[in-house]
């Protein structure tokens, strides 16, 4: 994106920018273009003038702020120098707070994900829970930034979450404690064979490192790579260019991503280059409703360049562009400036990204005892059995390697990573 322009005005200079814009126009041009801020000003005097107790009169333009904002998107608003503060330290991947990324859905304060290993998620908030109160008071009316606000707090201090569920008969209040949320962003387990699972909880400041870290790590260590399943189920996005710099890792040359603003003729377009491309083994991307931004941005490149295949659920669809701009008093302000298209020119707004397969979430307890049902004893079960070629090779006389553990503990635990590793050793034999 190229970078937005913007003068830098205190909140009171931006209100006395506007007065001087009214006072110099012609009669002609303010009876039109001005009209609605002569009315503003005229609100304000009668406010500073009559109001029955005295009045902040910077609190009352950030008020109208607030309100114009309100009339955007949900994305788009004001964020006064504190709460601006807290939005910077949260892109660097240690903040405080109790880590769940909110939207409003219906006008309802909703929770598209907890981020993985934070307060909330270990409290046991899900994805989709919908946020009725804050410590009691309601949440109906709120903005996105008034009720990041409310559960902002000291470390150690416990928020209470008037939380409704699908499955909830009522509200269920969750007690949770704030902790300075340290993000991890890249997880890894290695399923053995050559293949290997990431799990992309958001896209942050160091994710592309750790993943290209860990990627160049396993090659150092093996010869080659057979398949690689990329999680974003879950997953809120974050910093565009971290995704950007994921799907470059892939892809040889051609259109990662594309923006496009109120002036559809400029076109702003990401590509691909080939130096560093890792090619050759086939990858699974897994997503779901709550995969959103960022995550959208590397789950479209990858599938229609047909990199990658897309396997779970339907993406969340958030596919517009923020950009933010410091104002001089400092405060912010976040601003949609355009919207995000795939390199095939499908918009992601609204839509999200469509899996090639689609397969729907099992609940993990339901999922385990069916698993159990259906277990059948093996001659590698039976205790003191007789060593097979494999075993004997690797010393374990029936005993599961701890990376055989690993990927047989994760695929009990989730039916979707089962799939789509059998779609990723399928794909090796129908290329043979």
């Amino acid at each position: 994106m190229k970078s937005l322009k913007v003068k830098i005005f205190s909140t009171i200079g931006l209100f006395v920018l506007f007065c001087m814009l009214v006072a110099t126009a012609n009669t002609s041009q303010a009876t039109e273009k001005y009209k609605d801020l002569q009315i503003f000003a005229k609100v304000l005097n009668l406010v500073q003038k009559f109001y029955v107790e005295d009045v902040d009169v910077t609190k009352v333009i950030q008020g109208g702020i607030k309100g114009m904002l309100s009339e955007l998107d949900p994305h788009t608003s004001y964020l006064p120098p504190d709460i601006f503060k807290e939005f910077q330290e949260e892109t660097s991947g240690e903040f405080g707070g109790i880590g769940i990324e909110i939207s409003l859905q219906d006008e309802v304060l909703t929770i598209i994900s907890p981020i993985e290993d934070t307060p909330a998620w270990l409290a046991g908030i899900k994805a989709g829970d919908k946020i009725i109160s804050i410590n009691g008071a309601t949440t109906k009316g709120l903005s996105l930034v008034e009720a990041a606000q409310k559960m902002k707090g000291k470390e150690g201090e416990i928020i209470k979450l008037g939380i409704m569920r699908k499955d909830f008969d009522k509200p269920k209040v969750f007690d949770i404690k704030r902790g300075r949320v340290k993000i991890k962003s890249v997880k890894v387990t290695d399923l053995d064979e050559g293949y290997i699972y990431y799990r992309i909880t958001s896209f942050i400041e160091n994710t592309y490192s750790d993943f290209d870290k860990s990627i160049k790590g396993y090659l150092a260590k093996n010869k080659a790579i057979k398949g690689i399943i990329i999680d974003l189920r879950n997953n809120p996005g974050g910093l565009l260019e971290q995704a950007v710099k994921m799907s470059d890792l892939f892809l040889k040359d051609g259109i990662i991503v594309s923006t496009i603003g109120r002036n559809e003729k400029e076109k702003e377009v990401v590509y691909a280059k080939k130096e560093g491309t890792l090619d050759g083994f086939p990858i699974i991307v897994i997503m779901n409703e709550y995969s959103a931004s960022a995550s959208e941005i590397l789950a479209g490149a990858l599938q229609d360049h047909k990199r990658a295949l897309v396997l779970g659920q339907r993406s969340y669809g958030k596919g517009s562009v923020q950009s933010v701009v410091k104002l001089g008093d400092g405060s912010g302000l976040k601003l949609t400036v355009a919207r995000y298209y795939t390199p095939n020119g499908t918009e992601i707004q609204g839509e999200g990204i469509k899996p090639d397969i689609t397969i729907d979430e099992v609940d993990p307890d339901a999922y385990q005892k069916a698993l159990i049902k259906k277990s059948i004893k093996r001659e590698a079960d039976v205790f003191g059995h007789l060593a097979g070629a494999k075993e004997r090779a690797k010393g374990s006389k029936g005993i599961l390697e701890d990376l055989q553990k690993q990927r047989e503990d994760l695929f009990k635990k989730d039916f979707q990573i089962q799939q789509a590793f059998n779609y990723l050793r399928a794909s090796k034999v129908f290329e043979k």
